[in-house]
């Protein structure tokens, strides 16, 4: 009986951290290769970037739980408003969540771009920026936009980057200040599954925006 016992908590034991070493192969297998094939299309230098009809600003929210500014919602618009006052682009879609009454990331960063000092013609609001995948693909689909400066931190802009690049858009990314680790551990960690989603909603699953069939804007 001992030896049987044993026998199941060996197979047990072996099928666990088998299991284990896959999902870290699958973890740290997806990030790096989003990272390495778009490593070329990202800057923090604003000297590099080509000057571009448009920047596409990735949504978030503007407080943090329990109050005080989101410092990955701050650093996003500073960076795009350097966009702007470089004359690097003439417009700016601020794609975000806008789902419920009370929550409005695209009417959130535009009044805070507003307070900058960026013009209110200059910026377009995509009130159905669901995901990244959404804003990305609409931007191209719904507004008709397919080169464009995306502007994120700079882990979300390679996976941003990725897809736009995997739908034949001509993305460059603009990273915005990143936000220290310790104070965003839990980001840093949803992004590794964030890149497991996204190669499976490229190669596997064809996702595509909730709504991108009817074109909304024309930025001439």
């Amino acid at each position: 009986m001992r030896k049987k016992i044993k026998a199941i908590l060996k197979y047990l034991s072996i099928t666990f951290f088998t299991a284990l070493a896959v999902l870290f192969l699958i973890l740290f297998g997806s990030y790096e290769w989003i990272s390495q094939s778009t490593r070329n299309q990202i800057t923090n230098n604003i000297q590099e970037i080509e000057p571009t009809k448009t920047a596409l600003v990735l949504g978030t929210s503007k407080y943090v739980v329990g109050g005080g500014i989101n410092r990955f919602f701050k650093y996003r618009m500073e960076a795009v408003k350097r966009l702007y006052d470089e004359d690097k682009v003439k417009f700016i879609i601020v794609s975000g969540d806008n789902s419920l009454m009370e929550y409005n990331e695209t009417r959130d960063m535009k009044n805070y771009l507003i307070q900058l000092g960026v013009p209110e013609a200059v910026i377009v609001e995509d009130f159905a920026g669901f995901s990244t995948l959404d804003s990305v693909i609409r931007a191209k689909e719904v507004f008709g936009q397919n080169e464009i400066i995306i502007v994120s931190q700079p882990f979300h802009n390679e996976r941003a980057v990725f897809i736009a690049n995997h739908h034949g858009m001509n993305a460059t990314g603009y990273n915005a200040q990143a936000v220290k680790i310790k104070n965003s551990m839990k980001t840093h960690f949803r992004e590794y599954l964030a890149r497991v989603k996204c190669l499976l909603d490229v190669y596997l699953w064809r996702t595509m925006p909730k709504f991108y069939k009817q074109k909304e804007h024309s930025l001439d």
